[in-house]
C-alpha cells in the first residue's frame, strides 16, 4: 500500500480519537514533509484538513439524524467546546449545527466522504536521473495556497507570462513552477518564475526565492501539462517509496524549457524532487 493509502486507512480507523500529523506520517512510513506533498497530490486536501472535514462531515450526519446533544457530538468529534465546534461547522458548511439538526437531512451540505485511492492516477514514468543542482535565484509571481485552494495556479502563469524575457538579469528562457515555504498545515508558496543573476532592479511585486545547491531526483513527463497532477501523484506515492528516496525539506519544482510548446501545453516537462543522500 502506498503512503497515502496507509494514511487514509489510519485516519479512517482512528477518526474518533485525537490525531496528529507526526503520528499519521509515522504510520505511513514517510516524513511529515513527504506525506504533506504526497497527500495533497493524491487527494487535493492537506492531511489535517482532511481529518477536520471528515470529522465535521460525520458530525453533520449525526445532527441531521436528530442527535439530542450538540455538545456531545462536538466532544465526540474532537472539539472542546460548543463555540469551537459551531465556528468550524459554519466555516465548512455555511450553517450552524442547530440549523443542520433542524433541517433533518444533509442533502444540501458538501460532505467529505472517505476517499478511496484511484489507481487511474498512476502514469508510466521512466526511472529518474540524479542531478547535483546548483544554487539559483528565482524571481516571479508567488501566491500562497493550500491543496484545497490551488485552482488559481493556471491564471497565475497567465499573469507571469508578460514578464518572461523582460526582467533585468534573466538567465535563459527556462521557466520554473516552484513549491516552497511549506508549513505543517499544508500551506505552501507556488512561484511562477525564471532564474535571474541578481535580485537587484526587479519589479517590487515579484517574489524572490533562493534555491540552495541540492541533490535532485529528476523525473521526465512526456505529454500535456494537464497530466502533471497524475505525474505528481505517481512520483510521491509510487516512485519515491519504491526507490526508497528520502525527500529533503527544500523547494521542488517543475521545469519548462524549449521542449514545451506554450501554445499547446504539449512537450517534455521535468519535475525536480530534492532528496537526501547521494
Amino acid at each position: 500500500m502506498d503512503p497515502v493509502g496507509k494514511a487514509l486507512w489510519f485516519i479512517e480507523t482512528n477518526l474518533s480519537r485525537e490525531l496528529s500529523l507526526p503520528e499519521i506520517a509515522s504510520f505511513a512510513g514517510v516524513s511529515r514533509f513527504h506525506l504533506l506533498r504526497a497527500f495533497g497530490a493524491a487527494t487535493g486536501f492537506s492531511v489535517m484538513g482532511y481529518v477536520r472535514r471528515r470529522r465535521l462531515s460525520e458530525a453533520a450526519k449525526e445532527l441531521a439524524a436528530g442527535a439530542d446533544d450538540i455538545l456531545a457530538v462536538a466532544l465526540d468529534h474532537g472539539y472542546a467546546s460548543h463555540e469551537a465546534f459551531t465556528r468550524a461547522f459554519r466555516d465548512q458548511f455555511g450553517i450552524t449545527p442547530e440549523a443542520a439538526r433542524s433541517a433533518s437531512n444533509f442533502a444540501n451540505l458538501k460532505l467529505v466522504e472517505a476517499i478511496a485511492m484511484d489507481d487511474n492516477l498512476i502514469v508510466d514514468l521512466a526511472p529518474p536521473r540524479f542531478v547535483d543542482g546548483r544554487a539559483m535565484l528565482i524571481a516571479g509571481i508567488g501566491e500562497r495556497y493550500t491543496f484545497e485552494t490551488n485552482q488559481g495556479i493556471p491564471f497565475q502563469w497567465q499573469r507571469f507570462v508578460p514578464y518572461i524575457g523582460h526582467l533585468q538579469g534573466q538567465v535563459g528562457r527556462t521557466t520554473y513552477g516552484l513549491c516552497c515555504n511549506q508549513d505543517g498545515q499544508g500551506s505552501f508558496d507556488y512561484v511562477c518564475g525564471v532564474e535571474v543573476s541578481s535580485f537587484a532592479d526587479l519589479p517590487p511585486e515579484l517574489q524572490r526565492v533562493r534555491v540552495p545547491k541540492q541533490r535532485y531526483a529528476v523525473f521526465t513527463h512526456e505529454g500535456h501539462v494537464s497530466r502533471l497532477r497524475a505525474v505528481a501523484y505517481t512520483i510521491w506515492n509510487k516512485k519515491l517509496p519504491e526507490l526508497r528516496l528520502e525527500v529533503a525539506d527544500a523547494p521542488d519544482f517543475e521545469l519548462y524549457d524549449e521542449r514545451v510548446n506554450p501554445q499547446t501545453g504539449m512537450g517534455t516537462t521535468e519535475v525536480w524532487i530534492p532528496i537526501k543522500g547521494k
